[in-house]
């Protein structure tokens, strides 16, 4: 899959690991860079639905962002790339169709 960022700052954090380690701890770093390697990996987003780290849909303010879980309580936030993004006949985003995903952000989304 494609993956672009949200800003430069996002894509320079996430594609140095020194940089990951020294702002979110060892850990966390571990995990965000398995998760961003499984997304890169991936054919599309329908891939993630089989792959640790519950991949899902956020809702109510985040509707059309998706989320990765990381060290609880952080999550991996992203939205697909295409615009629009591919949907179902019911209007529901078509996963098997997503082949690219910008990085918005990495936070706890229950603050």
């Amino acid at each position: 899959m494609i993956i672009t960022f949200q800003d430069e700052r996002l894509r320079k954090l996430c594609n140095d690991s020194r940089a990951l380690v020294r702002t979110y701890g060892p850990r966390q770093a571990e995990v965000l860079r398995r998760r961003l390697d499984q997304l890169q990996a991936a054919n599309s987003l329908g891939v993630m639905r089989t792959l640790p780290g519950r991949c899902h849909e956020l809702t109510a303010d985040r509707a059309g962002q998706l989320s990765l879980d990381l060290v609880h309580p952080m999550r991996l936030l992203f939205e697909p790339a295409e615009d629009p993004p591919p949907a179902k006949e019911d209007g529901g985003l078509d996963w098997g169709r997503v082949e690219a995903v910008r990085i918005i952000g990495i936070e706890d989304t229950h603050d």
